[in-house]
C-alpha cells in the first residue's frame, strides 16, 4: 500500500488546488480544440481526450474511468455502464474526468466534471447553467454549517435542486479526493460519501488525523428523467 508523501494539511489541499487548476486548464484545451461536437460517438470523444491529456498535460494515469456521456446516458449515474451514443445536434453532454498529475514528489488526484448544451433549447442551457450555480449553493451552506454531516449536505443537494426544477441524479453528492491513489487507503467506504447513511460528520478528520478534502458533485436530471448534466469540483 502506497504511503502519504506529504504530511501537511496545507500542503495537501495546496496539492489538490493545483491540480484541479491544471484539470480546469485541460477542460478548457478541450473546448477550445473543438472535441466536443455532435456526430461523434462517445468512445471517440475519450479517445480524443486521453491523447490531448496525455500530448498537452502529461496525464499518463487517470485514476478514476473517464466518462463522457450524452443524450438519455447523462441521465446514468457513474457505477452504470449505458450503451455507447452518438452526440446529436440538440444534446447535452458531461465529461466525469480524474486526470492524475504530479506535484512536489507526490501525485494528485482531480476530480472535475463539465457539462454543454449544444443546440438552442432554453431549459437544456438553463439546466447547464444552474449546475454551477447550485452547486455554490450547496457549497455554501456547508461553508456556513461545521457540523454538517454527509448525509445532511446530499439531503440540501436534493432540496436545491427541486427547488430549482430540476431531479437531484446522483446516488451521491461527492466523496474525498487527495493525494493518489487515495481509494486504496480508505476503510468504511461509506463515511468518506456525501451520501444518504453517513452520519459522520465532513470535517472530522482521516484515520492518519488529517483533514478530509471533498468533492461536490452536482448531478441533475429534467422531470421526464431523459437528459442531465453533471459538475464537479473541490468543495
Amino acid at each position: 500500500m502506497k504511503t502519504r508523501t506529504i504530511d501537511s494539511d496545507a500542503a495537501i489541499r495546496a496539492g489538490l488546488e493545483a491540480a484541479e487548476a491544471r484539470g480546469n486548464a485541460m477542460f478548457d484545451a478541450i473546448e477550445r480544440a473543438g472535441i466536443i461536437a455532435p456526430g461523434k460517438t462517445e468512445k471517440q470523444i475519450d479517445e480524443e481526450i486521453y491523447i490531448l491529456a496525455r500530448k498537452d498535460f502529461g496525464v499518463d494515469i487517470h485514476w478514476h474511468k473517464r466518462l463522457v456521456r450524452t443524450g438519455i446516458n447523462t441521465v446514468c449515474v457513474y457505477a452504470e455502464d449505458p450503451e455507447p451514443r452518438v452526440v446529436q445536434a440538440d444534446d447535452t453532454v458531461f465529461l466525469d474526468l480524474g486526470p492524475v498529475f504530479t506535484s512536489s514528489n507526490a501525485q494528485w488526484e482531480a476530480d472535475l466534471g463539465r457539462s454543454y448544451a449544444l443546440g438552442n433549447d432554453a431549459e437544456k442551457k438553463r439546466l447547464v447553467a444552474d449546475l454551477p450555480r447550485l452547486f455554490n449553493v450547496v457549497k455554501a451552506h456547508y461553508d456556513t454549517t461545521p457540523d454538517i454531516i454527509g448525509e445532511q449536505l446530499y439531503a440540501y443537494a436534493q432540496k436545491v435542486a427541486d427547488d430549482a426544477g430540476w431531479i437531484f441524479g446522483g446516488t451521491i453528492a461527492g466523496h474525498i479526493v487527495g493525494e493518489f491513489p487515495h481509494a486504496q487507503r480508505i476503510p468504511g467506504r461509506e463515511e468518506h460519501r456525501i451520501a444518504a447513511g453517513n452520519a459522520r460528520r465532513m470535517r472530522d478528520p482521516d484515520a492518519d488525523g488529517h483533514a478530509r478534502n471533498w468533492i461536490l458533485e452536482i448531478h441533475l436530471v429534467d422531470k421526464t428523467k431523459s437528459w442531465g448534466g453533471f459538475y464537479e469540483r473541490l468543495l
